[in-house]
Formats: C-alpha cells, structure tokens, sequence
C-alpha cells in the first residue's frame, strides 16, 4: 500500500510587531502562494498575526475569542483551496478573559480541529500578557494521522513532547519565533525527535535578528 505524500509549506515569516494589517496581509499572500504550489498543510511561525513583541505598542485589548472575523476569513480560504493551516495567533478565553499564545490547526473543510495553548510561556516581559497553557491535545488530520502541537519553547520541556506521543501523536507542528544565541534552540527540537521517536515539523520566524527576543525556561 502506498504511503500518503504530502507537500507542506513553511511560512518562515517576520512579522512586524503590532502591525496587525501589515502582517495579515504578508500572511495572505503567503498562504496563497503556498496553495497555489501545491502546499497540503501550511505552518505559520509563532504569533504570526501581531509579531512576537506586540504588546509593548499595541496592548491586548484587540485579542478576541477565536475565531475571530479574521481567522473566519482563513478558514473560508482553507476550504476553496482544500488546505490545512496552522495558524499561531493569541486568544481570549471567552469564559475566563485570560489571554493565551495559540496555535490553532484548520482543517480542509474549515473545522478547528485542534488547538494548543502554549506552555513554557514566559511570565515577563514580551509573553507577560499571555496566560501558560496546562493542556496538550492530540487530533487527526489528513493525510498523517494524530497530531500534536508545541509552540516554540515547549521543546525544552521534555514531558510536553511525551504527553503527545503518549495520546497518540504520530507527527508534532511547533510554531516558534526562536532566536539564535546565548538562549536559542540548542537541539531542543532535535531532542524531541528523538525522545518520541516523531517527526517534528518546525516553522520558525526569521527576519533581523534585532527583533527577536530569545526564549528559553530555567530548567
């Protein structure tokens, strides 16, 4: 039996902080461009709608439940072009109000599938806004089976990466906007892989590096 191929873009983007329009639609044309190539799923990096260090000039009060009537657009896009997307943009708990740092996975025919709430969020600074997540999930989506989500620094954590595989996840997608340096990725993603055993799909941002912010728990 013929194993499922698949073709998935990587939006390795640099959003500009708090540019919410500017970034929307740099997000538009290259999730266009990626369906239009052939592209079956397509990876946002993290908090690809307002840039990572967003809050410091644009506050939080713009954060909406989700979907809000932007990703409504997205998820009418993912169905005249049967992709899936995974797009990491912050939350509002409509129960709640806390505010968290999101992936949300959209399927072909525009269902959430799943969503994963980050971790490791830090608790100053540029993630100060955003709530930790205490959850992990795992959902099918077509044509790979099980899959579960991290977002950037919840690599450094071994047990979140094992919860997935052992819910069942036969593939991890991580959004990240991880930079290199004194506190970058040092093989975190790599350890992943091989702890689980899973292949693990990583799109991270990229632009200057002036503009990232490095991230990485105490352990």
């Amino acid at each position: 039996m013929a194993k499922p191929s698949l073709r998935i873009a990587f939006l390795h983007l640099a959003p500009v902080p708090g540019a919410l329009a500017k970034n929307r639609h740099l997000l538009a044309h290259a999730i266009t461009r990626a369906a239009c190539l052939g592209a079956g799923w397509i990876i946002t990096p993290e908090l690809a709608v307002s840039g990572y260090t967003f809050a410091d000039t644009l506050g939080t009060d713009w954060i909406a439940p989700q979907p809000d009537p932007w990703m409504e657009k997205v998820r009418l896009f993912a169905v005249r072009k049967q992709v899936a997307i995974f797009l990491s943009h912050p939350e509002r708990d409509p129960q709640s109000g806390r505010l968290y740092n999101t992936v949300f996975a959209i399927t072909p025919d525009g269902r959430l599938a799943g969503s994963h709430r980050k971790i490791n969020a830090l608790r100053v600074g540029s993630e100060a806004w955003s709530t930790p997540g205490t959850e992990t999930t795992v959902f099918p989506m077509a044509p790979l089976g099980q899959v579960g989500m991290l977002i950037c620094a919840d690599a450094f954590s071994p047990g979140i990466a094992n919860s997935l595989k052992t819910k069942g996840a036969q593939v991890l997608v991580s959004s990240a906007a991880w930079a290199p340096g004194l506190h970058g990725p040092n093989g975190e993603w790599e350890r992943c892989t091989t702890d689980t055993g899973l292949p693990l799909f990583v799109c991270n941002r990229t632009g200057p590096i002036a503009r990232w912010i490095s991230e990485k728990p105490r352990a």
